[in-house]
């Protein structure tokens, strides 16, 4: 399909009207929402007056804005305090009120991000009471969650009936795996989909604008970005100059957007969002996988924290590093790696080989320079780790005993020397193992084994996470 055509009526416009069908909130699931979120701010308010706080209680995001997803019962609540609060009051004063609408819900849970605020299942939703400052402008907010309201006020704004195309642009990024902010998927946020379609006008537009994105693309929607930044995407913040929303987009993930685009416009069909569930891989398609590759598979494994997914993936992503690094300064060469967590956390690395040589050649000063020359050949003449000494254009070598000759003996050795932070740090301390090869059908989870089908077709389902 020449993508120079694309319009309104091209074939891709039926399968969209088939998707909007399917993941449009009806009127009663929109009617429960409202019912609930209205007895939430009524309850909230209550609150506040009883404790003679002088709040504001609101619905943000994207329930709020009309671009939610049927099925996604997922509502914001914040609690605004004037800006002149004290900090210790809003977290002291935030959670009482919220607590007071927590009375009536199934389960909840208070969590700590930069400060307090309260997790909750209320009838049939899972709510995010949120406490925040009322600041005058999204460039002087006191806490991050601050400049939340302004997004809410910009959308609604500008959304201007668009609000169906931002919910199938959400779900084809759900169904080529690019959704989501979050460090473990570092995609799309639902802000900045709301915002590539007010820019562009359709979800159509968005997609055939894409296709010629390239690093460093810039979109500046009230043109008054304020900084230079570095990140594959920039899309200037409308209301805060100094602000990429794009910034926890990864290379990857804005790279298989662009792609996932390509392939869309080239062949339209609902797979692209609505894909068909990844099979498990069996323990005869692992073994096939191994002997196919010809290659080495090694799995550190251990306990996963009992930390948040924003602080445990970044650790994994470090701790993956470092091992790499750990793994080429021995001379392993890494062909790729991945990190996966539920239960249990494991580093897997691919190998082209996990067995090194004995020997290995090591290069000594030139003859000439003859105080380091006599160090180097005292040091390794007629040394046990010496296989044999040699002048070789003009310098020393010796041929000594490698120390690591398989990759496994190298991390059992040196893995708690790789800096992975604090709280994979503890957990490996407390125990690890490292699996090999075949052994990775000890693994029986079944999402583990979705995550090594990865290996098979990482193009359709993403990096190695």
């Amino acid at each position: 399909m020449d993508r120079t055509m694309i319009n309104e009526k091209n074939p891709g416009s039926a399968i969209e009207q088939r998707v909007l069908k399917k993941i449009k909130p009806s009127a009663q699931e929109k009617k429960r929402l409202c019912l609930t979120v209205d007895e939430l701010l009524e309850k909230a308010d209550i609150a506040a007056g009883k404790l003679g706080v002088a709040t504001r209680a609101m619905l943000v995001g994207s329930a709020a804005r009309g671009t939610w997803i049927s099925g996604t019962h997922d509502l914001d609540i914040f609690i605004s305090f004037p800006e002149e609060t004290s900090r210790e009051e809003l977290e002291s004063s935030g959670l009482l009120i919220a607590r007071e609408l927590a009375k009536e819900a199934e389960t909840y849970e208070e969590r700590y991000a930069e400060h307090p605020y309260l997790n909750m299942r209320y009838r049939g939703f899972d709510v995010d009471v949120v406490p925040c400052f009322a600041v005058s402008s999204a460039s002087n907010i006191k806490s991050a969650v601050d400049r939340t309201p302004f997004h809410n006020r910009f959308v609604k704004e500008h959304i201007n009936n668009l609000q169906d195309d931002v919910m199938i642009l959400k779900q084809f990024m759900k169904g080529t795996g690019v959704y989501g902010s979050e460090l473990r998927t570092q995609g799309f946020s639902g802000y900045l989909t709301e915002l590539l379609v007010i820019h562009y006008g359709s979800f159509k537009k968005v997609v055939f604008n894409a296709c010629e994105w390239k690093p460093g693309m810039v979109i500046d929607l009230a043109g008054h970005g304020s900084v230079d930044h570095k990140e594959s995407l920039v899309v200037v913040d409308p209301t805060d100059p100094r602000r990429n929303v794009a910034a926890a987009l990864s290379i990857d993930r804005f790279a298989q957007f662009i792609e996932a685009c390509r392939s869309y416009l080239d062949g339209p069909s609902l797979r692209f969002f609505f894909p068909e569930p990844q099979e498990p891989l069996d323990d005869r398609e692992i073994h096939i996988l191994i002997q196919e590759r010809e290659s080495s598979f090694l799995a550190i494994v251990f306990d996963t924290p009992d930390v948040v997914e924003d602080v445990l993936y970044p650790q994994l992503d470090k701790m993956q590093t470092n091992i790499r690094a750990l793994l080429e300064q021995y001379e392993f060469t890494v062909l790729n790696s991945g990190t996966w967590a539920n239960g249990r956390s494991i580093v897997l690395v691919e190998l082209i080989s996990s067995t090194l040589p004995r020997v290995k050649k090591h290069q000594g000063p030139p003859v000439w320079v003859r105080s380091h020359a006599q160090s180097f050949r005292s040091k390794y003449e007629g040394s046990n780790e010496t296989f044999s000494l040699y002048i070789e254009n003009g310098n020393y070598v010796a041929d000594i005993r490698r120390k690591f000759p398989t990759a496994k003996k190298l991390i059992e050795e040196r893995l708690t020397t790789c800096s992975m932070g604090k709280h994979l740090t503890d957990a490996v301390e407390k125990g690890y193992m490292i699996l090999e090869n075949e052994q990775l059908c000890d693994i029986k989870d079944d999402s583990f084994r979705v995550f090594m089908r990865k290996w098979i077709n990482c193009v359709d389902t993403g990096s190695f996470r």
